[in-house]
């Protein structure tokens, strides 16, 4: 991918998750009293209402939940086609991201692949896209 993509605006709650990539690290909010993880991440527990949220680093492996291939150009610089999933990550359970796979050919990509998580930096956001494992 390489369009622009549009501007995060960062907070205290999304600023791991946006910027994390440059450690190489998908930071996903975990509650510290319930274990529960929350995303998008808040600053209340969706489980248990506590506070006691922080941002936790996860592994960034996955499967394909679901997918669809887009062919509309969205933007002058946008390559099409490309894949929008949904990722179920294996370690934070009951979160799924809604990303792009890349790194292979479209018809590649189907419901339960392996994937791990790269990052795409622009403008000091790193997105998490996520690529085909094997």
């Amino acid at each position: 991918m390489t369009w622009q993509r549009s501007r995060i605006r960062l907070d205290k709650d999304n600023r791991a998750f946006w910027t994390g990539g440059a450690e190489g690290r998908l930071y996903i909010h975990r509650c510290g009293d319930c274990g529960g993880f929350n995303h998008p991440p808040r600053e209340v527990c969706r489980h248990c209402q506590s506070e006691n949220v922080a941002p936790h680093a996860v592994a960034g492996t996955g499967q394909v939940d679901t997918y669809t291939i887009n062919y509309q150009k969205w933007a002058p610089d946008m390559e099409v086609p490309f894949v929008i999933a949904r990722v179920r990550l294996d370690d934070a359970p009951g979160v799924y991201l809604t990303t792009n796979i890349v790194g292979c050919p479209v018809e590649a990509v189907d419901v339960d692949d392996p994937v791990r998580v790269v990052f795409e930096e622009q403008d000091g956001i790193w997105y998490p896209l996520f690529e085909k494992v094997g």
